[in-house]
């Protein structure tokens, strides 16, 4: 069965765009203070930034489980697309990997923000 090139990878961009927004929602309640800061931004309302502790857990969660199933579509499951689309090229797929470790590595690293934002400050 062929699917169609183009709705494939319209699915993995979503995977990583999933990923992204969760990692950013699970560290909401670190670098969004920190940002607002360096910003000029203050008040005691940011305080109220540090309950959105309670759903990291959820957000952590779900930006793993989209890098996991980017990396199992990058790396698992075959190529559905034949030579004559540009999906099927190696140049693109060595590009997509690239493009996913870059993001990954960032997504990583915005999830572990809290364990070394205390670092920063001293």
């Amino acid at each position: 069965m062929q699917t169609n090139p183009e709705k494939s990878n319209k699915h993995s961009v979503w995977l990583g765009i999933g990923a992204g927004l969760a990692a950013i929602g699970a560290s909401a309640c670190c670098v969004g203070p920190l940002l607002l800061v360096s910003l000029g931004i203050g008040g005691a309302w940011m305080s109220t930034l540090t309950s959105l502790e309670s759903t990291r857990p959820f957000f952590v969660t779900l930006a793993l489980a989209f890098i996991i199933l980017g990396f199992r579509r990058l790396y698992w499951l075959p190529s559905r697309c034949n030579e004559t689309h540009v999906c099927g090229h190696s140049d693109v797929r060595r590009r997509q990997r690239i493009i996913f470790w870059i993001g990954s590595t960032l997504i990583l690293l915005l999830l572990a923000f809290p364990w070394f934002a205390p670092l920063l400050l001293f």
